[in-house]
């Protein structure tokens, strides 16, 4: 299991939207479990993954929980 963060000049809609997309049955192939404005969730696989966005003023920070999609999620958080 793994826990990253990272901060991005996106929205928090462009961040849960990217996640959507890249996660997403498009994507990934993995079955959106819940939806926020916050956050957003998947699971298949065997596995998990879900994304946190908190606002700040100038900037959000993305944070991503994954287990046996570690590698993607660290994918993720570059392109974001």
């Amino acid at each position: 299991m793994i826990r990253i963060a990272k901060t991005s000049r996106l929205t928090t809609d462009e961040i849960i939207h990217r996640a959507s997309t890249f996660f997403g049955e498009s994507g990934e192939g993995l079955k959106q479990t819940s939806r926020q404005d916050c956050c957003v969730s998947f699971a298949g696989g065997g596995g998990h993954v879900s994304v946190f966005a908190a606002d700040d003023k100038t900037h959000r920070t993305v944070e991503v929980e994954s287990r046996e999609f570690e590698y993607q999620a660290k994918r993720f958080l570059e392109s974001v």
